[in-house]
């Protein structure tokens, strides 16, 4: 054996070393203010008391993520090792023994009850010294001995999360049974509550995307019930719905109805997002709640479910067809077959490999998360259709995409993260790889990496032992009314401060609620407040779905709310020119701009008139899109002669994404 096989070797090994060391230690690896680190959880004894802790050591920062990316795998299982051991875990330990005894000292003399303290101790994504100060405020400020400034006890009190499920007084008022449906993918977790809703007098289903909601709208309109379509960018009014399909955030919570079903219920651990998920289970007023999602929310949905009250039944599913990793790695495009899913994690990297996979004599559908979901569906119905072969995507297959694929393979086993390059969650890995195989489609799925070490890193992630969700520290998000109340009480005006004060005082209030990622709307908000509006415009203007990493969205916003300042009306301007980006991106980029002015002229209507001509825009735009890619399939497909077409195909790729 060379060198370079034994290194290959090694390099395997050492790949689900690190996978087994992290569920051996009880470990993970996450991804916190730009860096690594291994979060860990176990129990201390204090008396007769058990204290769970979920946490980052103080050592346990592994770098910041560009020095992370450029480890390779036997230098990050190294450096693991060092930072995470038994002495690391015996001083942790002590640490938070002598903090938990501290507070349950405190609390034993004051006659308090320390829970809220102890709760601090469960925190995932944080510091190990950041919590235990937390802990001990919280029961400082328990027994009265810690000042407060009279703006911090008023901001407190108007931030009273503990009573957060109360503030949905409709459901609240209802005796609700909740139906939790846990399983992998292609489980038919959706179908027994889809068929419920469908004959129901009324009910409401709640996606994670646009895309999904707009699937299981035309489901229902199929079934001949009156249902309506509402996301935060289109509307579809049925003048008699009984029924509304839409996005998670547009629950309506003052409107009874038979069944809800929430979807992708395990999407509650999102930091930027699982808001949604916990107003959902607090406020939906439906007399039958279908929670659908992952085995690993089945503890979560329990403790939030005995919070909100209601009963629950639990339901676990199997995987309809088995699923299986193929005995080598795909090695070349050569290799591939029609039906293939093909998977990269970025939108350059698919744009890549479609090129390469048409080189090898394919026609490809692609698939990547900045298309809009019109574009995503029609190049997924011409691989459903056979009018292409290969599907050429990102993880944006993993959710909402029903496409026949026999076998998924990765192209890489690493994800940019906003910060650098990391491995991929085993979750993640096996949603997308669960996409293989659709029952009443092939008897099997199939799943493999394009080279050896990827095949072998995948295997290791889909074997990973699920971690469970968290059963504390939902995400709540700021509604205008919290906000409201938070100025009334201090007098403070400022959109980005009332947000600050709220992510301040809603951790030493309550340990059962934590607050979502507000910092693309802190960003936002610290331009809104230069301009005159009012709070609930800034607060508005803040919500709206453009992504300050665009140039070109962040400064129609701008533009947008200066407008709305002003008291003047912003029309919807067709934009012209690609201003240096190429036709693809700069139709992709004028989407979503008619999508994010689509969503103020809901809101906005008197300032953004122009909403339906926005729709109309988003509708044809996305027809360009999905015309251009198929011209780009033909183009490339038509400039290979056969014998370059095997040469561009046939080679081993070594490249990753």
């Amino acid at each position: 054996m060379t060198e370079s096989s034994t290194a290959t070797v090694d390099n395997k090994t050492e790949a689900a070393l690190l996978t087994d060391y992290l569920e051996a230690q009880r470990a993970s690896l996450v991804t916190t203010d730009g860096s690594y680190a291994v979060s860990v959880h176990g129990e201390i004894i204090v008396g007769q008391r058990v204290v769970p802790y979920h946490l980052v050591p103080d050592e346990g920062f592994l770098g910041k993520t560009s020095k992370w990316r450029k480890l390779d795998i036997g230098e990050r299982f190294a450096l693991l090792q060092e930072r995470w051991n038994d002495v690391a875990r015996a001083k942790l330990e002590a640490q938070l023994q002598k903090c938990a005894e501290t507070v349950v000292a405190t609390a034993h003399e004051y006659e308090l009850d320390p829970n809220s303290a102890l709760h601090a101790l469960i925190a995932k994504y944080e510091l190990a010294r950041v919590r235990c100060t937390l802990a001990l405020d919280r029961i400082n400020a328990a027994k009265g001995n810690r000042a407060e400034t009279q703006r911090a006890e008023k901001t407190r009190d108007a931030v009273n999360l503990s009573l957060y499920p109360e503030s949905f007084t409709v459901a609240q008022g209802m005796k609700r049974h909740f139906i939790a449906v846990l399983g992998p993918t292609n489980s038919g977790k959706t179908h027994a509550a889809m068929e419920h809703l469908t004959v129901a007098k009324s009910g409401t289903y709640l996606a994670p995307l646009r895309l999904l909601a707009l699937e299981n709208y035309t489901r229902l309109q199929n079934s001949g019930v009156a249902v309506s379509l509402i996301t935060g960018e289109q509307r579809k009014l049925h003048p008699e719905a009984t029924h509304v399909a839409s996005t998670v955030e547009m629950l309506n919570p003052n409107r009874v109805i038979d069944v809800a079903v929430i979807d992708e219920i395990q999407l509650l651990d999102d930091p930027d997002r699982g808001a949604a998920w916990t107003a959902a289970v607090c406020g939906v007023p439906a007399n039958t709640v279908y929670l659908l999602g992952a085995l690993e929310a089945k503890e979560a949905i329990q403790s939030l479910v005995k919070r909100v009250g209601g009963t629950l039944e639990i339901r676990e599913l199997q995987r309809k067809s088995p699923l299986e990793m193929d005995k080598q790695p795909l090695g070349s495009l050569k290799n591939l077959k029609p039906g293939d899913v093909l998977i990269a994690f970025s939108r350059r990297e698919v744009l890549n490999w479609r090129d390469q996979v048409i080189a090898a004599g394919f026609s490809v559908s692609a698939i990547y998360g900045s298309l809009s979901p019109e574009v995503r569906q029609a190049q997924a119905e011409r691989f459903i259709n056979g009018e292409t072969q290969i599907v050429v995507g990102t993880d944006a297959i993993g959710m909402g995409l029903n496409t026949p694929a026999r076998r998924v393979i990765f192209t890489t086993s690493n994800k940019w993260d906003g910060y650098a390059e990391g491995m991929i969650a085993a979750p993640l890995a096996k949603q997308i790889a669960g996409r293989a195989g659709r029952f009443g489609e092939h008897a099997a799925g199939f799943v493999a990496g394009l080279d050896s070490y990827t095949h072998k890193t995948i295997s290791a992630l889909l074997r990973q032992k699920p971690e469970p969700l968290p059963d504390s520290g939902f995400f709540v998000a700021p509604n205008l009314d919290y906000l409201q109340q938070i100025a009334k009480a201090t007098g403070e005006s400022r959109l980005h401060a009332l947000l600050e004060l709220f992510t301040k005082h809603i951790n030493v209030h309550d340990e059962f609620f934590l607050p979502s990622n507000l910092s693309d709307q802190m960003e936002k908000a610290r331009w809104l407040d230069t301009l005159p509006l009012t709070l609930a415009d800034r607060f508005t203007l803040s919500l709206c779905p453009v992504s300050t990493k665009i140039p070109l969205l962040e400064q129609a916003l701008q533009g947008w709310a200066k407008c709305r300042a002003n008291k003047r009306v912003a029309n919807v301007l067709q934009l012209d020119g690609y201003a240096g980006r190429n036709e693809l991106q700069f139709y992709e980029d004028s989407c979503k701009r008619y999508a994010a002015y689509a969503w103020l002229a809901y809101r906005m209507p008197d300032t953004f008139p122009d909403g339906d001509m926005a729709q109309m825009m988003m509708q044809s735009t996305s027809e360009k899109i999905d015309k251009l890619l198929q011209v780009q399939n033909t183009r490339q497909r038509l400039g290979k002669r056969p014998e370059q077409a095997r040469r561009g195909g046939g080679g081993k790729f070594g490249h990753r994404s």
